[in-house]
């Protein structure tokens, strides 16, 4: 069968949507390349920066009802030029501040603008799908991965080269902004259902419970390898600084390579099957490096569980945006209401695991959030 030729209008929407995909992933790693320059600037102690980075997934969470409630008036593509411009000036914002509250309070809208911004895009990502024949909405997330991987590096030289954060995230902002300006003409006018707009939030529908579900346990994986990756190799295997940091640049590698990938899995197999074996990779990784705490098995282990995580929200979201009745917008902030909530708890929940057994144990106890989603996978229905 011949597949019909992707319109010129399709394909400037795909490069637009991806531009907004760069410019988040882009600007979330300019931030967290200069945590430490903060620090230092603000002479915060860790319990202290730990608080106040509490501030960011606060504002996050607040927002997904305000979130919702937006895209179910307007079209996802104004809320998403509104998020990234607000995004890019709390950015700027950041390398002003001079007091604790003020940090503590920039990081809180910076959390809230970055959920205004992600979820729309993942709104219109879903719209842009529907304008092509096959699956290509992994690729986009992995844009994100390369432009966090670019901004890590920038970020690594503005500190070598001795510029401060403020003239850093003054340049950056100035530059994304610009950017999300220039391709917005581009983006898919995407509008809620008539029947919606009389809605407010609503988490989602109980067909949909398996999507939500399944976010959780991926974005419950991807905290814990966040958060203690690094941790886990050098106290848990007992390698160098250098080696543990290394291994969480391989789960990254992993991770990033699966979402270019993913797509034409899926085109193959199907989206169901590609979940499904993305759940058998994080539970066989984090079961592995439970049990075989050494330097190359930990490292195999975080390859695995870099495949497994790539491509599970991507889908998922593609998924929900399809449900009848609800919008892709609205669907897609109900599903990350659950799957943020995984993100949030789960990993402060693995270091009470660590402190009252071992880092082995709490590995081996997340590898269930592997099984979790091979459960939940037969359970999503097709809508």
């Amino acid at each position: 069968m011949v597949e019909a030729p992707v319109s010129e209008s399709a394909r400037k929407a795909r490069i637009a949507i991806a531009v907004f995909f760069f410019l988040s992933g882009f600007g979330f790693a300019t931030w967290a390349s200069r945590i430490p320059g903060l620090q230092q600037k603000l002479h915060l102690n860790e319990a202290e920066l730990g608080a106040v980075l509490f501030a960011m997934p606060a504002g996050l969470m607040a927002t997904l009802p305000l979130t919702g409630f937006l895209l179910r008036r307007f079209s996802s593509r104004y809320i998403m030029l509104a998020g990234a411009l607000m995004f890019n000036t709390m950015m700027c914002l950041i390398g002003q501040v001079t007091e604790t509250w003020q940090f503590a309070t920039v990081l809180f809208f910076f959390g809230s603008s970055r959920n205004l911004m992600n979820i729309s895009a993942n709104a219109q990502s879903i719209a842009v799908q529907a304008l092509f024949p096959k699956s290509i909405i992994a690729s986009l997330h992995g844009i994100w991965s390369i432009a966090g991987f670019l901004a890590a590096a920038l970020g690594a030289l503005m500190v070598n080269w001795g510029v401060l954060p403020h003239w850093h995230f003054a340049a950056v902002s100035i530059a994304l902004s610009t950017l999300a300006i220039v391709y917005f003409k581009d983006t898919v006018q995407q509008l809620p259902a008539a029947h919606e707009r009389k809605q407010s939030f609503a988490l989602p529908q109980r067909s949909m419970l398996a999507y939500g579900f399944i976010c959780f346990a991926c974005m419950a994986c991807e905290g814990t390898m966040y958060d203690w990756s690094a941790i886990y190799l050098k106290k848990a295997v007992g390698t160098s600084k250098e080696v543990a940091t290394a291994g969480y640049a391989v789960y990254m590698v992993a991770m990033t390579l699966g979402r270019f990938l993913g797509d034409k899995v899926a085109n193959a197999i199907g989206v169901k099957s590609l979940l499904r074996y993305c759940g058998i990779m994080m539970f066989t990784g984090l079961l592995m490096a439970a049990i075989l705490p050494w330097t190359i098995t930990t490292y195999f282990s975080f390859i695995l569980i870099g495949f497994g995580v790539s491509c599970v929200v991507p889908m998922v979201f593609s998924m929900a945006g399809k449900v009848k009745n609800m919008s892709g917008g609205p669907a897609i902030a109900a599903v990350s209401t659950v799957g943020y909530f995984g993100f949030l708890i789960v990993p402060p929940v693995v270091g009470f695991i660590a402190e009252a057994f071992s880092l082995q144990w709490s590995f081996a106890l997340m590898s269930l959030l592997g099984v979790l989603i091979i459960w939940m996978v037969p359970k999503m229905k097709e809508q």
